[in-house]
């Protein structure tokens, strides 16, 4: 399988680290992609944290199919409210990831 690197900002990379895990993991992808909530789950990330996922430079919400090669990034809520708009993660947020 293809791996990717995966990052985790914000509450998730300070929970990751309380934990001693690294803020960053390789992880292999399905040749057809993993749904973002499925990967978190993989990744034990803690679904009432996650507003959104960076992939390839554009925030989705946790239906978006991650594929082998993408860049992908996982951001927790608690950005302060402009950063989310212009980011997009207000949008993403709105779906539940739970």
């Amino acid at each position: 399988m293809p791996e990717i690197e995966v990052r985790f900002f914000g509450l998730l990379h300070g929970a990751r680290a309380a934990e001693g895990r690294s803020a960053r993991e390789r992880v292999d992808i399905p040749e057809g992609g993993i749904v973002a909530r499925d990967l978190a789950v993989r990744l034990d990330l803690p679904l009432d944290l996650i507003e959104g996922i960076f992939c390839d430079g554009k925030v989705h919400g946790p239906s978006h199919v991650v594929m082998p090669g993408d860049r992908v990034a996982f951001a927790s809520k608690g950005v302060p409210g402009p950063h989310r708009f212009t980011l997009g993660l207000w949008q993403a947020g709105r779906e539940s990831w739970e």
